[in-house]
């Protein structure tokens, strides 16, 4: 994506999303040519914006004492600061800190692991095992610390105008609530059995290490109070559940993965706002990789990814014997605010 629209994009979203902090940040940016420049050291494939943005809220999240915290919802206790304008705060902060920021931009990337889309993966599941029946086989491509692999672990409430849908999760400690859109409710009932679970990342986050965390922290845009609390509930649940993750290139590792599921179990494989990150060269060979497993059995994949015009559609689909057939089940918030369901 060519940097004009990169950073028009990115502002679009902050607006649209619900982020006016960053909202200012970002149209700030845009017109200083030095952190732009800053954020174009960015590694092959990294947003710059992101990175930047992250950065900063890492040194503040770590204890950088600043006039820029006071504009940071989360660090602020919840204020709104009207009237004052962050940005000439947030330019002197960076060449305050700039030889520490530098190499974390140049360095990190954007293993976000937003805890919100289970909610998204709850509804698509519960289509899936519908069709072809639990227990599940699941392979998730790129689950940064794995948060999202343990989906079935956490509880979802469907909320639309005072009314209240919620999925069976007994004993549940985290509950997630997503908006509902429409007309229509997703699958309710009980979670389908998960018999397996692996996932594949290039850089797996390790949830042992606090600074680490903190990246992840980092990443959590600051007007969004409640993905924070959310976040460090999903670290705890994940410290006692510890899911397979295996490190490497996820293309290179799919296909003995696909190969280890017992035919007795429903294989699917899935992802959430990664295939961005991939060329097309590689989202071609995702596809025709599913396509061959497909000839040996059936092969499920459920997606929630970008897909141009602040589309984010959650997508099933189904390969076998040659053949892929896809369903949008529903349009969605990347973040898991809310939910339109369609099928």
């Amino acid at each position: 994506m060519p940097e004009r629209d990169y950073w028009a994009f990115f502002l679009e979203e902050a607006r649209r999303l619900g982020a006016p902090l960053y909202e200012r940040l970002v149209e700030g940016i845009g017109g200083d040519a030095d952190l732009r420049a800053l954020a174009e050291t960015v590694r092959p494939g990294q947003p710059p914006a992101n990175m930047l943005l992250g950065a900063v809220h890492y040194h503040l999240l770590r204890g950088a004492e600043h006039a820029l915290r006071d504009f940071y919802p989360n660090l602020n206790g919840g204020k709104s600061i009207v009237g004052r304008d962050p940005f000439p705060v947030f330019q002197d902060f960076v060449r305050r800190h700039r030889t520490t920021i530098a190499p974390l931009i140049a360095s990190r990337i954007t293993n976000t692991n937003e805890v919100g889309r289970s909610a998204m993966l709850h509804a698509g599941f519960r289509v899936l095992a519908s069709q072809a029946g639990p227990p599940l086989h699941l392979v998730e491509i790129g689950p940064s610390a794995g948060l999202n692999m343990i989906w079935d672990r956490y509880g979802v409430r469907y909320n639309r105008c005072g009314e209240s849908f919620a999925t069976e999760a007994p004993g549940a400690e985290l509950v997630i609530d997503a908006r509902l859109r429409g007309e229509r409710v997703p699958p309710l009932g009980a979670v389908p059995r998960v018999a397996s679970r692996i996932g594949l990342e290039r850089n797996p986050v390790d949830l042992g290490d606090a600074d680490q965390r903190d990246w992840l922290r980092a990443l959590v845009w600051p007007d969004h109070a409640q993905r924070f609390a959310r976040l460090d509930k999903a670290f705890e649940i994940y410290a006692r559940e510890k899911p397979d993750i295996r490190a490497g290139d996820a293309l290179a590792l799919l296909p003995e993965a696909l190969a280890q599921a017992p035919r007795s179990q429903t294989l699917c494989v899935y992802h959430t706002i990664v295939t961005y990150q991939f060329t097309r060269e590689m989202r071609e060979a995702l596809d025709h990789l599913l396509v061959a497993a497909g000839l040996r059995r059936p092969v499920w994949r459920l997606s929630l990814e970008w897909a141009g015009d602040n589309h984010y559609p959650l997508r099933l689909t189904r390969y076998e014997d040659g053949v892929k057939t896809e369903t949008t089940l529903a349009l969605c918030d990347p973040h898991g605010a809310w939910l339109e369901w369609l099928a």
